[in-house]
């Protein structure tokens, strides 16, 4: 496995002094824009990491490789209210494909590393409030209702309001217990109209089904027990059309099965983690794709897209150590935002091109453009040191972790801003045919 360690910061409109320069990677054509006095990227586009201080808490400052604007929105061991303090060894979001930002994007959640479940203001992210709940409530953000969170608990499915704190039961069954929104790696569609679910049925058995959460009704569900390997997680499609089935084997090979809504198999992957660590999105053409990692020839270490309906593979990036793909960018769709682990010398001495490392990357769904965001300074240590980068639901903004290139060092949240936004498509107009 090649892997090491990652690095960040941010961008600011574009000066006087300021300037773009193209370069063509493994056919992309990536636009980098570098701030007047930082390193001019290498042939094959790698930019080494410039030296910066860490910031301190609240504080904004300008990614001196990529010019973007980023703010330190949180501080392991910080007291964020009275009664509201973050862990010393970490405060942060929670993952790269969960939606840390409401749907209107006026709260932010925290939701690793503090007392319990702490609401950050979206925009300025002074500390609002805090909320505690029960363990076995998992909850995800409505990408249409902003003040409204989907919850899965292990014997219903219920609404939450987190500022008014308050709850209504959206599905009891009778039937079926244990029930788990993923588990972890669950998902609303982006209509907010369906989540898929995993339960235990009335004969013991380890079921899938999506349930409507207009009405509260359960389709037909399907069994997990017959596939190859356990069962790790189950999501809905971005459209609400299919449900993507992650297992893994007792040799370790992680296959993927895809099933419609009502629970008839449509393709089934046998390779190993083709692609994982990833998101659903909706492609140009309106198809659903799966975009993540792919751990398997002929894409090893390469970032790739899957089309659900028919298992079609599109490579994206070319070869490097990317790490988790998020396509939470869902009013402005078309970019997916993919973290890149890695060190300068380990990614420069690869034998093959690999312009990215440690850090924040976009790339267009149809694979043409890049844009490049910023350096993560995120040294490899352990889960909680991942970068998880995450966009927000409008494109315009992207949160993710650092110890800012301590290994074991505090784990703290930054805020990025994409200027213009993902959609905007600023990079496609340029490219070569």
């Amino acid at each position: 496995m090649r892997r090491s360690g990652p690095d960040m910061q941010a961008r600011h409109p574009r000066g006087a002094n300021d300037w773009c320069r193209p370069f063509r990677a493994a056919g992309l054509l990536v636009i980098v824009a570098l701030a007047a006095g930082a390193g001019v990227p290498r042939g094959d586009g790698l930019v080494a990491t410039p030296v910066l201080p860490e910031p301190v808490y609240a504080a904004s400052f300008t990614d001196p490789a990529f010019g973007t604007t980023i703010h330190r929105v949180t501080e392991p061991g910080r007291l964020l209210a009275p009664g509201v303090r973050c862990a010393k060894g970490a405060c942060r979001h929670r993952y790269s494909s969960t939606q840390a930002w409401n749907a209107d994007q006026s709260v932010l959640l925290i939701d690793k590393g503090c007392s319990d479940l702490c609401f950050l203001d979206g925009q300025s992210f002074a500390p609002l409030f805090m909320r505690q709940t029960q363990n076995d409530h998992d909850c995800k953000w409505h990408p249409r209702d902003p003040e409204t969170m989907v919850c899965v608990r292990a014997d219903a499915v219920e609404l939450w309001r987190p500022r008014a704190n308050t709850w209504r039961t959206l599905y009891e069954p009778t039937a079926r217990s244990h029930l788990e929104f993923g588990p972890y790696k669950g998902n609303v569609s982006q209509d907010g109209r369906r989540i898929a679910v995993r339960a235990i049925d009335s004969r013991a058995d380890l079921v899938a089904f999506v349930l409507e959460l207009d009405t509260g009704r359960a389709l037909p569900a399907f069994s997990l027990g017959s596939l190859d390997g356990v069962n790790q997680h189950v999501l809905i499609s971005a459209s609400g059309r299919y449900v993507v089935v992650a297992q893994i084997t007792e040799d370790g090979r992680e296959p993927t099965y895809v099933f419609t809504s009502d629970g008839k198999l449509v393709q089934h992957w046998p390779e190993h983690h083709r692609p994982g660590h990833g998101d659903v999105a909706l492609d140009a053409d309106g198809e659903d794709v799966y975009v993540g990692v792919s751990k398997s020839e002929p894409d090893e270490f390469r970032v790739i897209k899957r089309r659900l309906r028919d298992g079609v593979v599109t490579a994206l990036l070319p070869h490097g150590d990317a790490g988790h793909v998020s396509a939470r960018n869902t009013t402005r769709p078309g970019w997916v935002v993919v973290s890149f682990a890695g060190t300068f010398e380990h990614t420069r001495d690869m034998a093959y091109p690999a312009p990215f490392y440690s850090e924040i990357v976009a790339v267009r769904l149809d694979g043409a453009a890049v844009r490049r965001i910023a350096h993560a300074r995120a040294a490899l240590h352990d889960y909680l040191a991942e970068i998880h980068a995450t966009p927000s639901p409008d494109g315009a903004r992207v949160i993710f972790a650092s110890n800012w290139g301590r290994a074991g060092g505090p784990v703290s949240s930054y805020v990025a801003e994409i200027e213009p936004p993902l959609s905007s498509d600023v990079a496609a107009t340029a490219i070569p045919r």
